[in-house]
């Protein structure tokens, strides 16, 4: 295998509720810090690639949102490529700025991920969500019956369906959140760090049966940025810190016909293109919207056989430092999701741990990682599912 990209540079906002905070201001922080990180100024970037979901909804900000948000940093003037979709906004950033670079068009990119889900009417945020499946298409009578939040009700739904094929409990989905609470509280720019109990999680307000408050990703905002360098161009920094790209691919969803879900096809795929296995892994960052959805990915992911997500959990080996850290930075759940800003988040984390600077949540000796990203939904099948695989 041989890899000609490399991330040089990763910068993050804390996540959360932050209402006197625009796309903006998140976004110029979160850009600095990846530029300082790769040792680079804005001059050196060839080219920009903006993913955002949401901010037509939120602030009516449309057509120009890279250029809106990013003009005070220097980087106007290049190209700057405005991305949406869905939650996997900015790992389709990702998977682009990596394919700009195998083409020969860049030496240096410039991956943004950044959204701000919070407004003065929680309506509002709301209706964000409902806009990421397809609107003639005709829902089951149990999507839209929860408490507003549509995700959280196709959630459920595939949750009933997975409890009876695999014997998964309540008290699994619960250990989930007590699990990624445990790494949030390592993470100073996580949403959530408190921790919790499983009594605590199972007795808060039910959303949609079986889900509860803190089994549901929850609103937030939040930018993440990431410095992409080809292999040629690390001549120009003073001290680079490359962790390799060492696959990245992304696939569409398929609906009620496809054999298997985009997670597996999009896994299978780039486990092939690197030549790197799901028992090579030493990182997960997977797409924890939900707690169910983390047992339901480690099947996906091929982390272990169909049906024995809630034995893999309970074996203790998906926590922090164990065989297979997945989401230590806290996930989704603990982290939080901002959508157009996930994808590069789970980036810069597994970065992070390849790195050695995740301080009290690093999986030690971790050498391969892997960012699985999903976005929106048609016909029972993510609409947009990214995965990339990172080594030192």
């Amino acid at each position: 295998m041989t890899t000609q990209t490399a991330v040089v540079g990763t910068g993050i906002v804390p996540f959360g509720k932050f209402l006197d905070r625009s796309i903006r201001n998140l976004a110029e922080e979160a850009v600095k810090s990846a530029l300082d990180d790769a040792g680079i100024d804005a001059g050196l970037i060839d080219q920009v690639y903006f993913g955002n979901s949401a901010a037509g909804l939120i602030t009516g900000q449309e057509m120009i949102r890279g250029q809106a948000a990013l003009r005070n940093t220097g980087l106007l003037g290049k190209p700057i490529i405005n991305v949406e979709n869905a939650c996997a906004s900015s790992s389709t950033a990702f998977f682009l700025g990596c394919q700009a670079i195998a083409a020969g068009q860049a030496d240096f990119v410039l991956v943004v991920g950044a959204e701000k889900l919070t407004h003065v009417e929680r309506r509002v945020s709301l209706e964000v969500f409902g806009s990421a499946v397809d609107l003639e298409e005709t829902q089951p009578p149990s999507i839209g019956s929860g408490s507003g939040s549509i995700f959280m009700d196709i959630y459920a739904e595939k949750t009933r369906q997975y409890m009876a094929a695999t014997g998964a409990t309540r008290e699994d989905f619960a250990q989930i959140v007590v699990k990624s609470r445990r790494a949030g509280a390592l993470n100073d720019k996580a949403q959530f760090r408190k921790p919790t109990t499983i009594e605590e999680v199972l007795s808060s307000r039910l959303i949609s049966d079986p889900l509860t408050l803190p089994m549901c990703s929850a609103i937030g905002d939040g930018a993440a940025a990431i410095v992409l360098c080809s292999r040629n161009a690390l001549k120009k920094l003073t001290a680079p810190r490359p962790i390799w790209v060492a696959g990245t691919t992304m696939a569409s969803g398929l609906g009620a016909s496809a054999p298997v879900s985009g997670a597996v096809r999009v896994s299978r795929a780039v486990y092939e293109m690197s030549g790197i296995g799901a028992e090579d892994l030493h990182v997960v960052e997977l797409h924890d919207a939900s707690a169910p959805a983390e047992l339901i990915h480690y099947e996906n992911l091929g982390l272990c056989a169909p049906g024995e997500g809630p034995a893999l959990l309970r074996s203790g080996a998906t926590d922090i430092d164990g065989r297979i850290s997945v989401n230590p930075s806290g996930g989704l759940l603990s982290r939080g999701h901002p959508i157009g800003a996930t994808g590069a988040a789970q980036i810069v984390e597994v970065v992070m741990q390849l790195r050695g600077d995740a301080g009290q949540r690093q999986r030690h000796g971790a050498k391969v990682g892997m960012a699985e990203n999903n976005g929106g939904q048609i016909d029972g099948d993510a609409a947009a599912t990214a995965a990339s695989i990172f080594c030192k």
